[in-house]
């Protein structure tokens, strides 16, 4: 059982009520990051497409919202929260996270103005938020009728972009490896514009209309199939899956070139699908 620390969750509601009151729609998370509401479709023999249709909690940004009547009622379902989620996508800011990463050995900082150099934009003054590690949360809105994707490295190593059906650590969250803050000078600021030529950076490849090779007919069809049925944002969410699921079945090695083709069919980089495959292995290896 999570262990709760009520000074923790009442800092970090009220961190959240303050976030939802200017537009960002939140959802309590726990110290490790993770929303802090499980799935209550999570022992369903098959994993329902549901986006809080059934009316309960647990659907991870999907619960996001900046009803305060409604995010005091998830922080009440979650009193082992001590942190929370900004979700991203959404009106009426449409969220982007630029997150520079340290803990990758890389100089992500610097990645990104080389690629400013290299595009010939500059970031604008926005909100940033520090992480524990060292890193930082680049805060930019983008039109409302442009889907950013999230991604992992794809931009250049160490930065991760959070976008539709993503969410970022807001400032004032505690974690198990220490809190979120707003760096200085940066607190009174809105989301500015992302630059044009950095928008067109994110935006993913165009979809290939290549398809797995018809000739695979070993077992787990049933699990390409289920990603090749993925929705943009559910790319990876589904590959991650079904990725556990081949693992658990002892049949991952033999899935993973086809589960990468079914990937890249849907809009998802070799890099990012491979990666997303390495860490189910990892976690069904501990399990």
């Amino acid at each position: 059982m999570a262990t709760i620390d009520r000074q923790a969750t009442t800092l970090a509601l009220a961190h959240a009520l303050s976030a939802a009151e200017r537009g960002l729609a939140v959802i309590p998370l726990s110290r490790t990051k993770l929303p802090a509401l499980r799935s209550p479709h999570r022992l369903d023999p098959v994993p329902l497409s549901c986006h809080g249709e059934c009316g309960r909690f647990g659907h991870g940004v999907y619960d996001a919202s900046t009803d305060p009547d409604r995010v005091r009622a998830l922080f009440a379902a979650a009193p082992w929260a001590t942190g929370y989620g900004i979700a991203c996508g959404l009106p009426p800011h449409h969220l982007i996270g630029i997150d520079l990463d340290t803990k990758s050995g890389t100089d992500a900082s610097a990645a990104l103005r080389e690629l400013a150099l290299r595009h010939l934009f500059t970031i604008p003054p926005t909100v940033v938020v520090t992480t524990p590690s060292g890193g930082r949360h680049l805060w930019l809105t983008g039109p409302p009728d442009v889907v950013v994707p999230n991604s992992a490295g794809r931009l250049a190593p160490g930065i991760d972009v959070r976008g539709a059906g993503g969410y970022l650590v807001g400032p004032g969250s505690r974690t198990e490896h220490g809190a979120y803050g707003t760096a200085p000078g940066t607190a009174h600021l809105p989301p500015a514009p992302c630059p044009p030529a950095l928008l067109r950076l994110l935006l993913p490849p165009p979809r290939t209309t290549t398809r797995p090779s018809p000739s695979y007919r070993g077992h787990g069809q049933g699990l390409i199939h289920f990603v090749l049925s993925a929705h943009r944002g559910q790319r990876n969410t589904r590959l991650f899956w079904a990725a556990c699921r081949a693992y658990e079945n002892g049949i991952g090695p033999d899935l993973v070139a086809p589960l990468v083709d079914a990937a890249r069919t849907t809009g998802l980089t070799e890099r990012e699908a491979r990666a997303t495959i390495a860490s189910a292995a990892r976690l069904t290896r501990g399990a």
